[in-house]
């Protein structure tokens, strides 16, 4: 029988008033000694930028098949009913629990010291003045997996509220006014509406980044002939492509539209060999295939699905060939493009980015619009509004890092 329900939190930011949401939440129960008896953890999409991955190390692709916080909300609402909440740092984590549940239309009776604190706590069971999670750790001996990991750190703070317990005879009296308030908040009524939802543990985030994309094609015999509609993927292809990345939203899209097409996997890699060789037939322009061209075309060709083998019948083909094989890197920025920028750009402030964008010719917006050339995102699975937008209008979209790649081509060709 659980008494205690341990929660940690991650988040985009600190406040939630200034819509910081919650990327991932964990929750221990504990019993009457302060024991683990179940664990409870998922990652959150925040339907917005992730913020300091930096720090919580969580990408918006990590999050992009995590269900939102209303998902879950009757879920956790279930698990946390009748329970003394503890946190460490309550009062942070209370209060962006109680405003994610009251955007998901749910009103919440507690406040930021409805529960136990176990970093408060710590000035009546510990012989430190440091309050941090891992000072207090230390000081009982526990060891923190992954800091800055919902569960790892709801594991620590419960190990916390066990040491407490065990140093106290008569821990429930003592803070009795506390605990009873803190069983008495009244949750909100949820239901899941008959379907469960699927969680997101931090530990399977992985296991999409690894899947490739043409997995997911119904494979059969290619046709014959080129597909009518053959250019109009290529062009998708060329499009995600201008980073030299598929983020995990560009991956989606390339398999909608190929099944829109009816195109099978055969089909596909077809069209990139195809558009490999057109990539070879670029490289080969100046008669010469430097070092960087050939790993350009091994990076291209494994973002494809294709071998180091087909970069070099690729290469082959483009040699003897002389017929147009499909139009490649048919985008560049030139003067007088307008950008619009989302997220953070690392070593470069938002000011320096936009002088030095103005300062080339280009035209920088501070939304999204049909008017738009091109978008740079500090990640490219970003889930800004900007970014959202962006993939609405089959905008470009690119990270921080292949920007300034374009912005070099643009100063050396005068564009």
């Amino acid at each position: 029988m659980s008494r205690y329900a341990v929660v940690d939190i991650e988040t985009t930011g600190i406040l939630p008033e200034l819509h910081h949401k919650i990327v991932e939440v964990a929750v221990v129960l504990a019993d009457d000694r302060g024991q683990p008896v179940r664990e409870w953890e998922t990652l959150i999409n925040p339907v917005r930028d992730v913020g300091a991955t930096e720090i919580h190390g969580i990408t918006a692709a990590d999050v992009y098949s995590a269900p939102t916080f209303d998902q879950v909300a009757p879920e956790l609402a279930s698990l946390l009913r009748g329970k003394v909440i503890v946190a460490h740092n309550l009062s942070f984590d209370a209060h962006f629990l109680s405003v994610e549940f009251a955007r998901a239309g749910y009103a919440v009776g507690f406040g930021r010291t409805t529960g136990l604190c176990t970093m408060r706590l710590a000035s009546h069971y510990l012989p430190i003045g440091a309050r941090s999670l891992g000072v207090c750790c230390d000081c009982i001996g526990y060891c923190i997996d992954q800091a800055h990991s919902a569960l790892c750190d709801a594991r620590a703070a419960a190990r916390l509220l066990e040491y407490y317990i065990g140093q106290d005879e008569d821990f429930a009296g003592y803070w009795a006014d506390v605990i009873s308030a803190a069983e008495k908040i009244e949750w909100p009524s949820t239901s899941h509406g008959g379907r469960a939802v699927a969680l997101a543990p931090r530990k399977t985030a992985g296991k999409r980044h690894d899947e490739h994309f043409l997995g997911r094609l119904v494979s059969r015999a290619p046709r014959c002939e080129t597909h009518p509609e053959a250019n109009s993927y290529l062009a998708v292809v060329d499009r995600v492509l201008l980073d030299r990345q598929i983020s995990l939203h560009e991956a989606d899209e390339l398999v909608a539209v190929a099944e829109s097409m009816g195109l099978s996997r055969e089909d596909v890699v077809a069209l990139h060999v195809r558009y490999l060789t057109g990539l070879a037939r670029l490289a080969l322009s100046d008669g010469v295939v430097t070092a960087g061209e050939r790993d350009d075309l091994m990076k291209v060709a494994a973002l494809l699905g294709l071998t180091s083998d087909n970069v070099d019948a690729a290469l082959q083909a483009a040699a003897e060939r002389d017929d147009e094989v499909c139009a490649v890197n048919g985008f560049s920025l030139k003067r007088g493009d307008t950008v619009v920028f989302t997220g953070e750009a690392p070593g470069m402030s938002r000011e320096a980015l936009e002088y030095q964008a103005r300062a080339l010719g280009l035209r920088v917006a501070g939304a999204v619009s049909r008017n738009t050339t091109l978008v740079v995102a500090a990640d490219p699975d970003s889930l800004s509004g900007k970014a959202r937008k962006a993939r609405d209008l089959k905008i470009p979209l690119v990270d921080y890092s292949a920007y300034l790649r374009m912005l070099d081509l643009m100063q050396r060709c005068g564009l």
